[in-house]
């Protein structure tokens, strides 16, 4: 009778331990580390308080630029405590980047002379108005602030991190589709990242992948954390709180072109909001083949930014 039962829990352990690792014929993965590719701060958020949650929420490292009041200094500063944890990203906007103002260049220059920089934030090119506290703006990918920018980050050999919100732009679309594909074409050695997945629609990120191989896109705001919390058109990667199929199979398509972001920016963002979506990310990836789910969680964005390996 022991014996009997013995061999019955063996047997569900075995079962257990084979359903978790391969279902429809791919290993699954039970945890992967995450790194977030684009996050931002502002002096309203304690600095301390992202450590905390990126340690509950299991993100082992952030690229993080500032916004508000917080100087590079206090931004270097607060990466040098936490080494391995946070990677400075060079600041682009705000209202100087906005205004073009001689402000812009100059602080601009003199973030790229601080060796402690590791990173370009997102540069803004069409951005939607979202509520009193983002306005709308319209630069163009050949304005001046653009290409500085660009020639900062070509020059670092740095991840160039376009904003351009396509499905929001309605009639500056096809132009400003044209003037980033010219981008694409004119530097094709270099990795052209677009945030937010540009709110580009699944068939046109399909036929952009097949065309640039240069493209990559991080997920930040596709998920239903966010879409349900906004009147904007994001793109929503998921269905049901998972990972649709359709996108699933773009991703596995091209795994090594998906980098894991969440561009956290206000302190209404580090919390709750922050946490729900690392977690169903982590369900998500889960549900991936592991090679797969570990190239979107942190080795693309690895790779693309010579950060250290996880072990």
């Amino acid at each position: 009778m022991a014996k009997s039962s013995f061999t019955k829990n063996a047997a569900c352990i075995v079962l257990t331990i084979f359903s978790v690792f391969i279902i429809s014929g791919y290993a699954y993965t039970r945890e992967v580390h995450i790194i977030d590719a684009h996050s931002q701060v502002d002096h309203k958020v304690n600095l301390e308080s992202i450590i905390t949650l990126m340690n509950k929420a299991g993100v082992v490292h952030t690229i993080l630029s500032a916004r508000g009041k917080v100087t590079p200094k206090q931004l270097v500063d607060f990466a040098k405590k936490h080494e391995g944890r946070i990677t400075p990203a060079v600041r682009t906007k705000g209202q100087i980047y906005t205004d073009n103002s001689h402000k812009y260049y100059k602080i601009l220059e003199k973030q790229l002379g601080m060796a402690d920089f590791g990173a370009m934030a997102e540069v803004i090119m069409w951005h939607a108005q979202k509520g009193h506290k983002a306005p709308q703006m319209v630069v163009e990918p050949d304005d001046i602030r653009v290409i500085v920018a660009l020639n900062a980050a070509l020059e670092k050999k740095w991840p160039f991190i376009v904003h351009i919100e396509f499905e929001a732009a309605g009639p500056d679309r096809a132009m400003f589709k044209t003037k980033f594909v010219k981008m694409l074409k004119e530097y094709p050695t270099h990795p052209f990242v677009l945030i937010h997945m540009g709110q580009l629609r699944l068939a046109e990120a399909n036929q952009l992948l097949k065309e640039h191989p240069n493209l990559y896109f991080i997920t930040s705001h596709c998920n239903p954390v966010t879409v349900k919390s906004s009147n904007q058109p994001w793109v929503n990667l998921f269905n049901r709180g998972e990972l649709s199929a359709e996108w699933s199979n773009l991703i596995i398509a091209f795994p090594g072109r998906f980098v894991l972001g969440f561009d956290s920016v206000f302190s209404s963002h580090w919390g709750k909001y922050y946490l729900k979506q690392v977690s169903l990310w982590k369900k998500s990836l889960s549900a991936l083949p592991n090679e797969v789910a570990h190239a979107v969680a942190h080795r693309n964005a690895e790779r693309l930014w010579k950060l250290s390996p996880i072990q």
